[in-house]
This record gives structure tokens, sequence and C-alpha cells, in this order.
């Protein structure tokens, strides 16, 4: 057994699921325990967990079978922020900040310092966290890949193919049918997803947030293919992504999450505009939470598996602050503050889209 400077610890997987995240439960529980002799408590459902004082050990045992569900078997939660939690008093709903109540609840149970599953947002919280005495180490999840401190994050390539295998099906369907097909993915700021599916699927447009379109040029790319005599075609669209002088498409807004604004209902409009100017018939399809769900892809499980052991390590040696990351091959560390100061974005002067473009891949820009 090698020597810890922590003896306890709090784990607990916050924001939208994706797959992969059990795999980091796994990997931080049988790290702590076989290797260190660190105990691992479970805080269930985010921070509501924390909150509300809702915790349970895991051992081994606990997280044995568990690496290729998808889903976290902690429970998750985009909505409970300690410092913004709702009330509802005279009618009228108020936030209070209970981070204290929180930190609290942390220090009875006798943790000393908590690792945070979490996209930008989980992970701006425990940034708050820590500032206010709870040591913390992050590792980073979202399926958008848009966190910039790391090349990437687990759970984007189990969603990019499952998006590519919706493209692949579509395709067969829109060639039947001589139809004009939209997908709509997930990508509320950056269109990792929407690139990758298109560039793998063999879409022949697609839409991101990073470069806002024409629709009217999206039309004269389809009109051109019917030149070429291809009867059919697939646009991939971000949910994110923005017609040239307008803004994102908000399907509603939920005021107690942690990033209120629910985005939908781009795809159904760039089908509805495609087809007032063409004469085919377009059909949307969106993806939605299908992205969220099922086993995670190998490349996911075992870049989870080594966020995992990093972050149990950084616990072990006393690193606090940090959020672990992978650059090139390496996993590393970086400050949590660096990690979640800006997003990672799709750079449009990149390479990855120039060589989009060189295949025939319109933006409509």
């Amino acid at each position: 057994m090698k020597p810890s400077k922590i003896k306890r610890i709090g784990l607990i997987t916050g924001g939208g699921d994706c797959p992969g995240l059990n795999a980091v439960v796994r990997a931080v529980v049988k790290t702590c325990a076989l290797e260190y002799g660190i105990d691992v408590v479970g805080i269930e459902d985010g921070y509501g967990g924390l909150i509300t004082d809702r915790m349970r050990p895991l051992s081994p045992d606990d997280v044995s079978g568990i690496l290729s569900r998808g889903g976290t078997i902690l429970g998750s939660s985009n909505k409970d922020n300690p410092f913004r939690v709702p009330e509802e008093s005279d009618g009228q709903k108020r936030f209070r900040d209970l981070s204290d109540q929180a930190i609290k609840h942390a220090q009875r149970r006798g943790l000393e310092m908590l690792v945070v599953i979490g996209g930008d947002g989980s992970l701006s919280i425990a940034y708050q966290l820590q500032e206010k005495g709870l040591p913390v180490v992050g590792i980073p999840k979202t399926i958008d890949n848009d966190l910039a401190a790391t090349d990437v994050t687990f759970g984007f390539d189990s969603a990019l193919a499952t998006a590519c295998e919706a493209v692949d099906k579509l395709h067969t369907t829109a060639a039947s049918h001589h139809r004009l097909m939209v997908l709509e993915v997930m990508g509320r700021y950056a269109g990792w997803i929407a690139l990758g599916a298109a560039m793998a699927g063999g879409a022949h447009m697609v839409l991101i947030p990073e470069i806002p379109f024409q629709i009217d040029k999206v039309a004269e790319a389809i009109r051109q293919r019917s030149y070429h005599g291809r009867q059919f075609a697939i646009v991939v669209v971000a949910e994110g992504a923005v017609p040239q002088g307008g803004g994102m498409f908000v399907d509603r807004q939920v005021e107690d999450s942690t990033d209120s604004i629910r985005l939908g209902g781009i795809g159904r409009w760039v089908a509805g505009e495609l087809e007032s100017r063409l004469e085919w018939e377009a059909r949307a399809t969106v993806l939605g939470h299908l992205q969220r769900g099922g086993a995670p892809t190998a490349y996911d499980r075992v870049l989870a598996s080594r966020f995992g052991v990093a972050a149990a390590n950084l616990v072990a040696q006393g690193e606090k602050g940090r959020m672990v990351c992978v650059h090139g091959i390496d996993i590393e560390s970086v400050p949590l503050a660096e990690a979640v100061k800006m997003l990672r974005r799709v750079d449009p002067a990149s390479q990855l889209v120039e060589s989009a473009r060189s295949l025939g891949i319109s933006f409509g820009d």
C-alpha cells in the first residue's frame, strides 16, 4: 500500500450524464482503495447530495461490473448548485446560498477532499467550493468536448459514434426516397459532434455554432448536388448553430438549472426553410439524449479509467485545486481555475475545417 496524505474523499458526478461516468467512478474507487487505502464516499445526485447530506460509502465491490454501463450509479443533476438553491416563499421563487451547509455536510462526513466529475458548470461550482476552503480535484466530462484545458473529454467519442451511426442510417432512407434529411445533434457552443459526425458519416452540409450560416447558401449547395444527379442530401446541424444575423434557437428556459437555456428547434427550422426553397421533401431528426446514453466506446472506457487513476493519484499526493486532462497521449493536470476559464471551440481556420471543405462539405457560409 502506497502512502497517502488523504484518508477519505467524496466523489460527485455532476451535470448531464454521459457514457464513461461509471468507468471513472470505478477507477477512482479501485485506485483509492487498492493503491492507497483511501475511503471513498459517493455523493448522490450531484451537488444535490452535498446540499442535503445524501452520501454512501463505495468499495471496490460496489463498483464491480459497472465499467461498460452508461449513466452513473451515483445519479447526477444539472440543476443543483449549492450557491444558488431555489425556494418558494409567498408564491415567489428566491435563491439561497447554502454552500456553507454543503461544506459542513462534507466535513461532518470526514471528507478531506472532493473529486468532482463534470463539465464547465460543475467544475465552476467546484472551483467556488475550493475558494471557500473545501479542497477539490476535477475530472473533465462533457459530450460537447468543449473544455479548453484538455485535448478531449470522455463521453465525446461515444456521443460521436451515436451521431455517426444516425448519419449512416439516414443516408439509406434519404437515397431511397430522394429526400433531404436534417440531423440535429447536441453542441450548444461548440460544433465538435456535428463536424465529426458529418465527416465520419459522409454528410453534405454541416452547420456549427462557430460558423454562422446563410440558409440560401445551404439551399444552393443542395441545388448544385441535384444538377449533378444526386437527388438526396444530408445536413448535420448542431443545436447551437446560428444563421448569420440571428441567434440560437431556444426551446425553453429552466430557471433552476446552472445553465437555464434549453436549445431546440433549429433542425426543424432548417428543414422547413430548405423545403420552401427546393423541390425536395425535407425531414428533421433530433438525436437528443440518445447521444448521452448507452455503453461507452472502448476509447472512452480507457480515457475515463486513466482520468480516474490520475485523479486518485493527485488526491493521495494532497494536490488540490487541479483538474486532470489529456495532452497528446499523456494524462496531466492543470489548475482548476485555468480549466474553467474558457471553452474549447472549433476554429473555423483549423486544418479540421479545411479538411471537411476539401471533402465537399458545405458550412453554409
